[in-house]
């Protein structure tokens, strides 16, 4: 009880208002090569081709992958193992990522991912509620689930609800709607890592560190065996 109801400085408070604060952006190291993520344009739609080779022959591109090399779901919750790395077969927002390129510098990294050719076949989008609960007019935005285009149904019900009602005075129902939204932070989304005999370090603008630092789900992503790795979290706080 000595520190409930008093005043408490942040930790980090000196450090940002000074501009002395390393965010994961900030942070520079010997021979990095730059990533950038080649992103779906369609907010629905089947991937019919992807060809790298352009890309591949840019002087200073290091390395491109595809989801043929990351095939393998995951996901945050047991129950919907369906995410991909990188897609290769579907696409499902704009924004989707479906290629990855590392190069020297950031420029060539962008100018492979520009390289990369990839044929679609566009499909009808799901945009509103109500369209998600009619019969999908091609097919729905995910092979499980249903009817239609539903995820799942969730029923949440907390103490007597009817009883609830017969002591309202007043009762209204009716259909809410609001926009998405987003985090603000100060610093960029980032992530910057190094493979030093054997480990990986990982350090990110995530403030999710139980997520971000999952070894398992890593593998699973990439194929590969689990690989002793650590995470860490560029001031979490500011997000």
């Amino acid at each position: 009880m000595k520190l409930v109801g008093r005043p408490l400085p942040k930790v980090d408070a000196a450090t940002k208002v000074t501009g002395r604060a390393l965010y994961a952006d900030d942070i520079v190291l010997p021979r990095t090569l730059h990533c950038k993520i080649l992103r779906s344009p369609h907010p629905h739609a089947r991937i019919l081709s992807i060809d790298t080779s352009g890309a591949r022959r840019i002087p200073g591109v290091v390395a491109v992958i595809t989801g043929t090399d990351l095939p393998i779901k995951f996901g945050i919750l047991p129950v919907t193992q369906d995410e991909r790395a990188l897609e290769h077969e579907k696409v499902r927002y704009v924004g989707d990522p479906i290629a990855a390129v590392a190069a020297l510098e950031e420029e060539i990294a962008a100018a492979a991912c520009d390289a990369i050719a990839v044929e679609y076949e566009v499909l009808e989008p799901v945009m509103t509620i109500d369209a998600a609960l009619q019969k999908p007019k091609d097919e729905p935005i995910q092979d499980y689930g249903g009817p239609n285009n539903v995820h799942k149904f969730v029923a949440l019900e907390f103490g007597d609800v009817d009883a609830g009602f017969g002591r309202a005075e007043v009762i209204r129902e009716d259909v809410f709607f609001f926009q998405g939204n987003t985090h603000l932070p100060m610093e960029q989304h980032s992530a910057i890592a190094t493979y030093v005999d054997g480990k990986v370090t990982k350090c990110s603008s995530c403030r999710c560190i139980a997520y971000a630092s999952s070894a398992p789900r890593m593998a699973a992503a990439s194929a590969a065996r689990p690989t002793p790795s650590r995470t860490r979290s560029s001031f979490a706080s500011s997000r």
